[in-house]
């Protein structure tokens, strides 16, 4: 049996077409990469006259939490540069 040529029109390309489309796989979540270091603030410890004992103390306890703070600043920036191979 002979076929008939004679839709070769217009539909027949959109049928072409269409037997190609598919659904795709959808894409990977693209990956995210940090190019800079924590931020950092200036380490500030406050300057105070303590008038008896007790608040000698608690300037302590003071400056020493802000030592702390500080400490950890530097912490976190130096191993931000190891994990990315730029300590020294």
């Amino acid at each position: 049996m002979k076929s008939r040529n004679c839709r070769n029109g217009l539909t027949g390309l959109c049928l072409m077409l269409l037997a190609g489309c598919g659904s795709a796989p959808p894409l990977p979540a693209p990956t995210l990469t940090v190019n800079g270091c924590p931020v950092v603030v200036p380490c500030i410890l406050q300057a105070t006259s303590p008038s008896h004992n007790g608040q000698l103390l608690t300037d302590q306890e003071r400056t020493e939490l802000a030592w702390a703070e500080c400490a950890a600043q530097v912490d976190l920036v130096y191993q931000h540069q190891v994990n990315h191979g730029q300590a020294k």
